[in-house]
């Protein structure tokens, strides 16, 4: 992958546990998604790097930095933890306002690169029993586009679930970076157009999760893809194969029931 002294890289920015006195719950499983994360990721050419537990201005000052740092072809970062519309929490339970991370990467180091932002956290409180949670009489649509301008060209976002609803954390690690790293490690996927993948990842979470237990039994989740791309882009192909991220304009979007229950809590 190196190119220049270049490579792909990716950022995990992780937070299981909370300071004294922070009214958030801790978050067993988030350890397990970064240490997966880092497996899967590595093996397909990403240097991988995790930070675990920063307060919020280590955030900021971490995703400042890593926006001016060179890249080979893609840039990848993912956020765990708690969170709310447009924001998550730092270890000090101040929020981190996405627009603002987003904002970082409008810049001429990170221009005509693809980027991708992974986002495993709550959205609201909402909790999904199987509609179709992203319609216009169910979601808070202003708040989802309200950060799309913060969003810089050639990005995708990607969020673990619609807007106004909640994310699940199981102490084995999330449904959505878990299927995240299954889908990459199934044959062909990783070869997949980014929208494309991330359209299976949607697919695998919404149709083969359905939460147990008396409080969330029966409940569903549903990722949620916001992009800017302009051009399709392969981050994950083997070389040679569709090009890396190099493709024309245009991305495509396209589309057993079989049900995994698991016992989780809200992320």
């Amino acid at each position: 992958m190196d190119h220049r002294g270049e490579c792909n890289r990716a950022l995990v920015v992780s937070v299981a546990e909370f300071d004294p006195g922070v009214q958030l719950g801790r978050r067993p499983g988030a350890g397990k998604d970064a240490k997966r994360l880092h497996r899967t990721l590595s093996k397909l050419g990403f240097k991988v790097d995790i930070h675990t537990d920063l307060r919020s201005e280590e955030i900021y000052q971490l995703f400042q930095r890593e926006s001016r740092r060179p890249v080979k072809d893609c840039f990848l970062a993912v956020l765990s933890s708690h969170g709310e519309e447009g924001c998550v929490f730092g270890a000090d339970g101040e929020p981190v306002r996405l627009s603002r991370l987003f904002a970082f990467f409008d810049n001429r180091c990170m221009e005509e690169k693809a980027k991708l932002f992974l986002v495993q956290a709550c959205r609201g409180h909402g909790l999904d029993d199987g509609v179709e949670v992203d319609s216009v009489e169910d979601a808070p649509e202003s708040s989802f586009f309200s950060q799309h301008p913060a969003v810089p060209v050639d990005t995708a976002v990607m969020y673990a679930t619609a807007p106004g609803y909640g994310a699940f954390m199981h102490p084995l690690g999330s449904v959505f970076l878990q299927t995240f790293c299954s889908l990459l490690e199934k044959e062909g996927n990783r070869n997949l157009e980014l929208t494309r993948l991330m359209t299976r990842l949607s697919h695998s979470v919404a149709y083969t999760f359905q939460a147990k237990g008396q409080a969330l039994g029966g409940k569903k989740e549903m990722p949620c893809l916001l992009t800017r791309l302009t051009r399709e882009v392969f981050p994950f192909a083997e070389p040679g194969k569709d090009g890396g991220s190099a493709g024309l304009s245009a991305t495509s979007l396209v589309g057993s029931k079989n049900t995994r229950t698991r016992t989780p809590s809200i992320s």
